[in-house]
């Protein structure tokens, strides 16, 4: 079925303004009820080194909007602005940063930027979400905040560290 121009761009509008709001109040699980349908797939791989693949709004909360992004995992001070899209249809093509606590001397962001494939599925939500970014850079981006002090020692220690363990034993495989 396809939807309306303007009610996909509502909807893609208000998940950039939930993610404000999440930052704000740093409590990011509330997103899957409010955007996600109850069946929607949502996968991020992670680079491959540990691939998300929720299925349905419960299993996005305790993954990727719960375990991944809610602070008490480290992510203090992180904001994940989407900052444009593109929409065809019911697909709609999302650009946004993970952006880390701070500011570099010369008044840049510590960010790196990331894509959503997602599809609009009626009634203000998605029925389905697929993100990318560069493993790599994201990787640079934590060691460049662990060298000016702005790393949380439990994200480096929970995330950080086994995020590079696993893409460097990737790497290694012949």
């Amino acid at each position: 079925m396809s939807y309306p121009y303007e009610e996909v761009e509502r909807a893609i509008a208000g998940l950039r303004d939930a993610f404000v709001k999440a930052q704000e109040i740093n409590k990011w699980s509330w997103i899957a009820d409010e955007f996600y349908h109850e069946d929607c797939l949502y996968v991020c791989p992670y680079g491959g080194a540990f691939p998300v693949t929720a299925h349905g709004r419960e299993e996005i909360r305790a993954t990727h909007y719960g375990r991944d992004m809610d602070v008490g995992s480290g992510w203090e001070g992180w904001s994940f602005p989407i900052v444009d899209w593109a929409i065809n249809g019911d697909r709609i093509i999302s650009h946004w940063m993970s952006r880390g606590p701070g500011l570099r001397p010369d008044g840049s962001y510590y960010e790196t930027h990331g894509v959503s494939f997602i599809t609009y599925g009626g009634g203000g939500k998605f029925s389905y979400q697929y993100d990318l970014f560069d493993v790599a850079h994201f990787l640079n981006l934590f060691d460049e905040l662990d060298g000016v002090g702005l790393l949380k020692p439990n994200l480096k220690s929970e995330w950080v560290e086994p995020m590079r363990a696993k893409v460097l034993a990737m790497i290694r495989k012949d």
